[in-house]
């Protein structure tokens, strides 16, 4: 309905010579603190400067300027004070969300605002011959969802893993293995095998022979390929698993490995255009002149870097793809990294660059508020983290259900589980830090997933009892009817938000407060066997496919029974 206001507005701005976009009304229109004074406000403080009068004359001639207004759509337009009130036509408004929700189902919040634009979205991108640690969760579950919300809103989406198969460390555990490796125990668990050496190559009396063996890569030594090759199989088939449990689907994995030739090529243009330039040994492109220091593009031993090879692989997605977005979800320690990067693409002469965004977040703290770090060996792997998350849902759901079948019993703590993890971090903005605490994200109390997985559930037993209509009718409201059905028309504005801010946790929240505001109805209004049971039943059924759909853009499938 913040449509049908925009448009009374519109002509009254106008006439006071107010120059305003669609998108700035709406981001000044606000909510009264209750429904006595209206459903919707357009406070008026802002142009006292600009018209040289009081916000309480501006809005007064505001109001004048709206004069008649479609009754269909609005019961009044009052002022009070500095604010113009808009007063709902509630049972209209009500008819008209129910009935959008319960005919356009899966496709409620559905929008046509990428108009089918490309958009890729790197994300996950963990690293090679190590465990799935937690460090790479957030950029997995916060890149599923931007590439969720993205989809939905129009957007032809390309789901990237970049893998980080290449690089300096691999020439630190080729190092290790050629020192302590073992075979038999190599394929007893090769990953974990793996992570064991690297971790005993950390001390720096190592660097050297890591040096030398990442140096034999780039040279295509056949045994150190042949290992590297050998290491990257046995990793894959273990994030593949990871990623299958967790419903998590790319349409394209590849590596830094991928661009190695890519990036040397890349090298010797960016020498011939004199875009580098040797500092120590090394080659460098100096950014000072735009606030962004220096960027090392090869080493001194005359190896190539992240950056090179990023760069590269943007250049060939840029080929393949004709991208009009390319989203960056990685973390916010890489800021500066992906500042230099999209600058020196502008550099290079790539109009695109500016479709190119980093979607930073923040860091999983242990419960000390340190962080996880895999050189000391302390990183919380993400099957432990599942195995652990699985045990506590499976109490939860045992003591709400004693008789619960094993089958059954599973499948629920899969999706709780899922759910726990994927809610308790998306609730977060992505960009801060987020203490990773199991036994809160697990809780059927208060902000967490399977909290919003029970309202749902709750909602389905109602539906079980009695069958929906699509033919209803509207009695007067109850003020929690009228909450619940003003959230649910919030939906497809959350929706473009989240898609234009790249943020995930607007979706969280407003589910969270969606599956309140269904709990505050439930408990006060009854819905079988009232006057309004046809109306009460389409709106929770409104309820049900809303948080459905906006649960499905977290990567959070609903449960029909807790």
């Amino acid at each position: 309905m913040k449509k049908e206001v925009i448009k009374l507005l519109r002509k009254p701005l106008k006439d006071l010579k107010v120059e305003m976009t669609d998108e700035q009304i709406e981001q000044a229109i606000d909510f009264p603190p209750s429904p006595e004074l209206g459903d919707y406000a357009f406070p008026c403080f802002f142009l006292a400067a600009k018209l040289k009068m009081s916000p309480d004359e501006i809005a007064l001639k505001i109001r004048e300027k709206i004069g008649n207004f479609p009754e269909t759509e609005f019961s009044d337009v009052q002022t009070q004070g500095p604010y113009v009130n808009f007063f709902l036509n509630r049972k209209s408004f009500a008819r008209q969300v129910v009935w959008d929700v319960i005919t356009q189902k899966k496709n409620y919040g559905r929008s046509s605002s990428g108009n089918k634009k490309k958009a890729v979205v790197e994300f996950s991108s963990p690293n090679i011959a190590k465990p799935f640690g937690v460090g790479h969760l957030r950029s997995t579950i916060i890149g599923n969802s931007i590439a969720n919300i993205f989809e939905f809103s129009g957007y032809k989406v390309v789901r990237m893993n970049y893998l980080g198969d290449w690089g300096a460390q691999f020439g630190r555990l080729l190092a290790g293995y050629h020192k302590f490796g073992r075979e038999k125990s190599l394929e007893k668990n090769p990953v974990d095998y793996l992570m064991k050496i690297y971790v005993k190559t950390t001390p720096k009396k190592y660097d050297v022979p890591a040096r030398e063996w990442f140096k034999r890569m780039e040279d295509g030594d056949r045994k150190a390929l042949m290992l590297w090759k050998l290491f990257k199989g046995y990793t894959m088939d273990d994030f593949k698993k990871m990623y299958k449990l967790l419903k998590i689907k790319f349409d394209v994995y590849e590596g830094e490995s991928n661009y190695n030739k890519k990036a040397r090529e890349l090298l010797q243009e960016l020498k011939e255009k004199g875009i580098v330039k040797k500092s120590r040994g090394a080659y460098v492109i100096d950014l000072e002149k735009y606030g962004l220091g220096t960027a090392m593009i090869e080493k001194s031993d005359g190896t190539t870097l992240y950056a090179t090879r990023d760069l590269a692989a943007a250049i060939d997605r840029y080929k393949r793809y004709k991208f009009d977005k390319m989203v960056y979800e990685v973390g916010q320690e890489q800021k500066l990294y992906f500042m230099q990067l999209f600058k020196i693409m502008e550099i290079l002469g790539y109009k695109w660059a500016k479709n190119c965004v980093h979607a930073d977040h923040g860091l999983y703290l242990d419960k000390n508020g340190k962080r996880f770090r895999t050189r000391k060996g302390k990183t919380i792997f993400l099957r432990s983290i599942f195995d652990e998350t699985l045990e506590l849902a499976k109490k939860e759901i045992k003591k709400r259900d004693g008789k619960i079948s094993k089958k059954a019993l599973e499948d629920r703590a899969l999706k709780t589980a899922i759910a726990a993890i994927f809610y308790g971090d998306l609730k977060n903005n992505r960009s801060n830090n987020s203490i990773f605490n199991l036994k809160k994200f697990v809780s059927f109390e208060g902000d967490t997933g399977p909290y919003i997985l029970y309202s749902y559930a709750r909602a389905s037993s109602i539906i079980k009892k009695i069958a929906v209509t699509e033919k209803f009718q509207v009695y007067e409201l109850e003020d929690k009817e009228l909450e619940l059905v003003k959230k649910l028309s919030q939906f497809p504005e959350v929706v473009i938000s989240a898609q234009q801010s790249l943020n995930p946790s607007l979706i969280a929240n407003y589910t969270y407060q969606l599956a309140q505001a269904f709990n505050e109805f439930y408990h006060v209004c009854r819905v079988i066997g009232s006057q309004q049971e046809t109306f009460r039943l389409a709106l929770v059924q409104s309820f049900r496919q809303t948080l459905k759909n906006s649960m499905a853009l977290l990567g959070i499938e609903v449960l029909e029974k807790m």
